[in-house]
């Protein structure tokens, strides 16, 4: 199992200006974050870490693969992921977050990144994903054809259609 202890950088103890973290992301690491979304990937990070005045800047550079269901068939495919982000760190108490400012407790000093990460291959993500032409799974296309509403329509097409509605439907034509 991976430990994400490697992810937690400190702050408070970083003495250069620029520091750059590479971390290479498998199975074991989506296993470890227990990760609702994707549960398995190749996936290589780096991460740089600038100290600046006042705050981090942190810049995320992201390119590997995730195993994540077809929304088609509901196989398993392989997603290619490639993404740069960018989030900044400031001590202090703890205050709203905004989608670019992590506050990170002064006394602790420690900034997770595991979770941070996890988050960017989430947006990274397309909505809507599904096999090359030609690779979802034949069975679950065929069950999908048969209860898809294109076929329904025909059916109830071929069907006398209720006179109740369509005494409806001439009030709705009428003005």
């Amino acid at each position: 199992m991976c430990s994400l202890e490697s992810f937690k950088i400190d702050l408070k103890g970083l003495e250069a200006t620029e520091v750059v973290r590479e971390y290479s992301l498998s199975d074991d690491y989506f296993e470890a974050i227990d990760a609702p979304e994707v549960k398995s990937g190749s996936l290589h990070v780096s991460v740089t870490i600038r100290k600046l005045t006042g705050f981090f800047e942190l810049l995320f550079h992201i390119e590997g693969t995730v195993r994540i269901p077809c929304n088609l068939c509901l196989d398993d495919m392989d997603q290619p992921i490639e993404t740069d982000n960018r989030l900044e760190a400031k001590f202090g108490t703890y205050e709203s977050e905004d989608d670019e400012v992590v506050t990170v407790d002064e006394n602790e000093g420690i900034l997770d990144l595991s979770w941070l990460i996890y988050e960017f291959v989430a947006l990274a993500i397309p909505i809507r994903h599904v096999h090359a032409p030609g690779k979802c799974n034949p069975a679950m296309l065929k069950a999908l054809e048969e209860h898809s509403s294109d076929r329904s329509s025909d059916v109830e097409s071929d069907q006398e259609t209720d006179p109740r509605w369509e005494a409806l439907r001439k009030l709705t034509n009428h003005p």
